[in-house]
Formats: C-alpha cells, sequence, structure tokens
C-alpha cells in the first residue's frame, strides 16, 4: 500500500508525548509515500543543526521528531538521525569538558516518541549545579521537548515561540470495514491472550482500549512529575496550569511559570558568555524552600577571560556579542 508502511506500523503502535497535529501531518505524509526533502518542507523541518560553541558556551541542538536513537523515522522527520542517544552524548561531553562554563540548549521541536525521554530528562535535572544549563524554545519546544527543556536551570523562550503540550496519546487505526469493502479478509493466529490486542484489522475491543489507557497514564504521570520537579512546581499546578495540553505562547509561558524569560537565541548565549546563566525559578517556586537548591552553584558558574579585563566601558558586551554572532554564523 505504501513504501513506507514499516514506518507507519511503528508510528501506531508506540505512546507518542507529541501534538496530534503534527503527528497526524506525518502519517499523511509517510502515507502518500513522500521523500525526504519534501517532508522537510511540509513540516516546516530546517536541516538538523550540529552542536556548536558560542565563546565557552556549548549550544546543542535539540530538532524534529524526538526518537530514542537513529531510526528512518528520525532522519525522515528532521532529528538528525541521532536521537536522544546523540543529544545526550554531546551533553555529557560538554560537562565534562572544563573548557565549557555554560551549556544552551537549542529546542526546536513538535514532540516525539516517550522512549528514553525519562531517562534524559532526569540526567540534565541531576547536572543542574555543576554549570549552568539553559534551554531555549527556538521557537518550538512540544510535549516530550518541553518535558526534556523544562528539567534546565533556566528555560527561555523566544519572542514568537511556544511551549506545553503537555500530554501523551497512543493512536489507534481500525481497517476492518475498509477491508470489508475491498473483499479482504485476514486472519490472524497468534499464541498469547493480548499478543493481536489492538491490531489494526479490527475494532478496538474495550479490554484493549483500557490497557492502552493504563499505558497513557503512566508516561502521563511521568511526564507531570518530572516538569513538576524541573519547574519547582507542584504536580496539581503542571496538570491544571500549564496548558492542559495545549500550547502557550512566550509571555503567558512565563507568566504561567512554564518559562523564566522572553530572550532571543543569540541573547540567552551571550547572557551565557557573560555568566549570566543563573535561574530565576525562585519566583515560581512554592514557598516551602527558602532558597532555590541550584541557584548558588550556578551564580558561581567560572566566568569567561573575555569578560574579567575591562578595558574600557562596556567591552565585555562588545566581546561576548562578538563571539556570540560569529557563533551563529552560517558556515561557508
Amino acid at each position: 500500500m505504501t513504501r513506507n508502511a514499516h514506518v507507519l506500523r511503528e508510528i501506531a503502535e508506540t505512546p507518542w508525548a507529541m501534538r496530534p497535529q503534527a503527528l497526524a501531518q506525518l502519517v499523511e505524509l509517510v502515507a502518500a509515500g513522500a521523500d525526504e526533502d519534501d517532508i522537510h518542507e511540509r513540516m516546516g523541518v530546517a536541516a538538523a543543526r550540529p552542536a556548536r560553541r558560542a565563546g565557552t558556551v556549548a549550544v546543542i541542538p535539540l530538532q524534529g521528531v524526538i526518537r530514542p536513537k537513529p531510526s528512518l523515522l528520525a532522519m525522515l522527520f528532521g532529528a538528525g538521525g541521532g536521537g536522544l542517544l546523540s543529544f545526550r552524548s554531546m551533553l555529557r561531553e560538554a560537562l565534562g569538558d572544563e573548557q565549557v562554563t555554560g551549556i544552551l540548549l537549542d529546542v526546536d521541536s513538535p514532540g516525539g516518541l516517550v522512549d528514553l525521554v525519562p531517562e534524559v530528562a532526569a540526567e540534565i535535572r541531576a547536572a543542574r549545579g555543576t554549570k549552568p544549563i539553559v534551554a531555549i524554545a527556538n521557537t518550538f519546544a512540544a510535549s516530550a521537548a518541553y518535558w526534556l527543556a523544562s528539567q534546565a536551570d533556566e528555560l527561555v523562550v523566544t519572542p514568537s515561540g511556544e511551549v506545553g503540550s503537555i500530554g501523551v496519546f497512543v493512536a489507534h487505526e481500525d481497517w476492518s470495514r475498509f477491508d470489508e469493502r475491498m473483499g479482504v479478509t485476514t486472519t490472524l493466529i497468534a499464541a498469547g491472550k493480548y499478543k493481536t490486542e489492538g491490531n489494526p484489522l479490527e475494532p478496538l475491543s474495550d479490554e484493549a482500549r483500557e490497557a492502552m489507557q493504563a499505558k497513557v497514564d503512566e508516561y502521563y504521570g511521568m511526564f507531570v512529575a518530572d516538569v513538576a520537579k524541573g519547574r519547582g512546581v507542584s504536580e496539581k499546578a503542571v496538570r491544571g496550569e500549564f496548558g492542559e495540553g495545549r500550547m502557550v505562547t512566550a509571555r503567558t509561558a512565563v507568566k504561567l511559570g512554564m518559562a523564566d524569560r522572553v530572550e532571543t537565541l543569540e541573547q540567552a548565549a551571550m547572557r551565557l558568555v557573560r555568566g549570566g546563566g543563573h535561574s530565576r525559578r525562585a519566583e515560581h517556586q512554592q514557598p516551602e524552600p527558602a532558597v532555590t537548591p541550584p541557584a548558588a552553584p550556578v551564580e558561581a558558574a567560572p566566568q569567561t577571560s573575555e569578560s574579567e579585563p575591562l578595558l574600557v566601558p562596556g567591552a565585555e558586551r562588545l566581546l561576548a556579542r562578538r563571539t556570540v554572532r560569529k557563533a551563529f554564523e552560517p558556515a561557508a
């Protein structure tokens, strides 16, 4: 039926932390047999940006459909082919590099599969306090992408950016009536009571629906718990005040406590180069903690050598701006 049938099966069989609209568009394009260039154009996905440096700040991309590891799906939809394993490797390298004084997570993703997301989220959160880690929605951090970005010391949104879509879902397609009209009868021969549960060749049973809902609820609980820990709020606040599955614009996100500030990528990078990567999450914390734990270590992050000598007033700002601009110039 389609040359991407195996990709469609992968889409249908796994839980997604992704905007439903984006997933529906993926399914439509894959089912139509669209090639990689057409998919990138229709999905509005640019070629994956490589990890790069802005002075002593490591800029690590998190783009496209989030996948745990390299796959055809990741390569088709702009995640650069490396998936979360590649992202985690870049993060670990930056954390272990003595020349890196700050880390900027450059996020532009509609979300993706939940596989490996909780593990990577926990690793980002555990790294707080070692070096300033700032995540920026540039311009989109939806669902699984927000799950990860919310674990940074600070979450920034570009002026036209959006964050949120907190939720998990599974898509099930019932092809039985279509097959019946086409005169096709498929017989499933299996061992194991639930082996063929949820297959697309017959209507979804109540028992299968309950099992799928239980799995979705479990992943959603993990999602909510991690966002609550990352943002320093209660799980109740995440469930009821963080968009309830909707995307939220930049200034509204800051007002709700879903993000810390509105800033461009270059501004965030320059601030980190100058040693200004401290978190403002204290404004959104629950009243019981007197001091936000990561605040002291982050503020004490080492300054760049460029920012120490002040030859003339404003020299630090000029040096930092020049370094940041050079880092974001297109490759020749």
